[in-house]
């Protein structure tokens, strides 16, 4: 699955949002577009995701420096390493997800 195609099954399944064309409709009539919203390299909308997790996490730093994710949702968990870190956090949920990802 394309990094825009997993962008918005994860909108969709973890935060409510509806894709248009070029934006995400959320609650309460408001949106965003679609370029606004980076999970994969930006901290903030990756830990977006994180907080619409229905399930447990662990983010590492092992004794290289080495960045890792783990995700837990029911009985499946996604794992994802290295940088940028927001690109491993959202790998890792994806993966918890049951969700192809592209690398």
């Amino acid at each position: 699955m394309s990094d825009d195609r997993l962008k918005e099954e994860l909108a969709l399944r973890l935060l409510g949002w509806r894709a248009g064309p070029d934006r995400f409709m959320k609650s309460g009539r408001s949106w965003i577009p679609k370029w606004r919203f980076k999970p994969f390299t930006r901290l903030e909308d990756a830990f977006l995701l994180l907080d619409g997790v229905d399930g447990t996490y662990v983010l590492s730093i092992d004794a290289d420096g080495g960045f890792g994710a783990e995700v837990r949702i029911g009985e499946r968990t996604g794992k994802a390493s290295g940088e940028p870190k927001a690109r491993a956090i959202t790998l890792a949920i994806a993966r918890s997800l049951g969700l192809e990802v592209d690398r």
